[in-house]
């Protein structure tokens, strides 16, 4: 098994394991019956970020990115299903998809109709898709500004940190691999922030021994 392979066959273990951390939710809102206390917009900025990447491997005709974001869309459909399901507002819930859902087909009719086929497209979307990504990397910095005036990192998950460190840094080193910066640049974000909460959990360990957080961390 040669290097590329090899990283391909991380990106693939270590993404569909990030992206299965959802279960978790979903188990609660089966036992539960309920949506309470779980958020509903990850699952669909995430599910629209599965779908630009699934094109942008289609078009770039790389079986990894393909596969990784077939299995990522669908699980994420998945989690949207049952969110609208057991959710009590389900009028806000069906707002918020349809918004995405027009997002989306404007996307679609920009990239496929209004594009030239070729480079053009792929760049476009690439870069499209890495702004998207880096968005949704950087945007729990604020949460994370939060647990540090608090001392508290039991909002944290750590598997969950654990997870993004390594498909992150897989993805990144595949990027690499293939010389393609759209993979490489959205991905280095992941690192960091992983590296960030990695920290937040050794230095507010002993304020936190008791959290299900720092239980998992000591596992």
């Amino acid at each position: 098994m040669d290097s590329l392979q090899f990283l391909s066959w991380a990106c693939t273990v270590f993404t569909v394991g990030m992206f299965s951390t959802g279960l978790t939710d979903l188990k609660k809102m089966r036992e539960s019956k309920s949506a309470d206390n779980i958020q509903f917009l990850p699952f669909l900025t995430t599910c629209l970020n599965n779908l630009g990447w699934l094109y942008y491997g289609i078009l770039k005709k790389d079986q990894t990115i393909i596969l990784v974001n077939v299995i990522g869309a669908l699980l994420q459909i998945l989690y949207i299903f049952m969110y609208l399901y057991y959710a009590k507002q389900k009028r806000l819930v069906m707002s918020q998809t349809l918004v995405a859902s027009g997002v989306l087909t404007c996307g679609w009719f920009y990239f496929t109709k209004i594009l030239p086929e070729g480079e053009v497209r792929l760049n476009q979307l690439g870069l499209t898709c890495s702004v998207v990504t880096v968005s949704m990397y950087m945007s729990p910095l604020t949460d994370l500004v939060e647990i540090v005036r608090q001392g508290d990192v039991k909002r944290l998950s750590f598997p969950l940190t654990v997870a993004t460190f390594f498909t992150s840094t897989s993805w990144v080193l595949y990027g690499l691999q293939l010389d393609d910066y759209f993979i490489v640049v959205p991905n280095t974000p992941g690192i960091f922030t992983s590296l960030v909460r990695f920290y937040l959990f050794r230095k507010f360990a002993s304020v936190n021994q008791d959290s299900p957080s720092y239980k998992s961390m000591q596992m």
